[in-house]
């Protein structure tokens, strides 16, 4: 038995994102490259546990943002989330291990817009939210291909955060971000999922994170 998945696809950028990012002139707008490492905690905490032994994994991305005028700021960030398992039978709230070894891969790439506190000191806080591309896949090596899964869904996000300043082109950042990816899971009635009436694949991120630039 699978975690258990159900397709929904985002089609393209989000046009706010790309309306941000054309009204900032050349001149006004700087463009920074980041790296963060993080812990998620899935909101499907009994399925994931279930299959992968843990709630909980460690995440690591990446990204581009583009700080504009008036505080405002645009990021485009992928990341990643792997971790290996064992896929299950569930019957009447008892599981049952198969034996089958199975690996989940997560990447989101996410687009966030925001507003950043900058009163000219060496701390800055900040806020965004925004929506992002989440690919899933379940794969094991016995499996047959049609036993394996490769969707993609459409998730939100709300973030916050606060930048230090350590040098004039180096900053240090801690993150927490709340994501909700509907509908993702629990689409099969035979999935871990359905079984524990689990849909989403969201959760709740902290991250540490690294940015080079202005």
């Amino acid at each position: 038995m699978r975690l258990g998945v159900g397709l929904r696809l985002c089609a393209s950028v989000p046009l706010w994102f790309v309306l941000i990012i054309l009204m900032a002139s050349p001149t006004s707008a700087q463009v920074r490259g980041f790296a963060d490492l993080g812990v998620t905690t899935f909101t499907a905490k009994e399925s994931v546990e279930t299959v992968l032994g843990s709630s909980s994994g460690l995440v690591f991305g990446g990204g581009v943002e583009v700080t504009l005028p008036a505080n405002l700021f645009a990021t485009v960030r992928a990341s990643r989330f792997r971790a290996d398992g064992e896929r299950v039978f569930v019957f009447n709230g008892e599981v049952f291990n198969l034996g089958i070894p199975a690996t989940v891969t997560i990447t989101p790439v996410e687009f966030t817009g925001g507003y950043r506190f900058d009163r000219g000191q060496r701390t800055v806080p900040y806020v965004g939210g925004g929506v992002g591309l989440h690919r899933y896949e379940e794969t094991s090596a016995f499996a047959d291909d049609d036993e394996n899964v490769k969707e993609s869904f459409t998730g939100y996000h709300v973030l916050g955060g606060v930048e230090f300043r350590a040098t004039r082109l180096i900053a240090l950042g801690g993150e927490a971000q709340w994501t909700t990816v509907p509908d993702a899971l629990g689409q099969d009635a035979n999935s871990v999922a359905s079984q524990f009436d689990e849909s989403d694949l969201g959760g709740v991120s902290f991250r540490v994170k690294v940015v080079i630039g202005r």
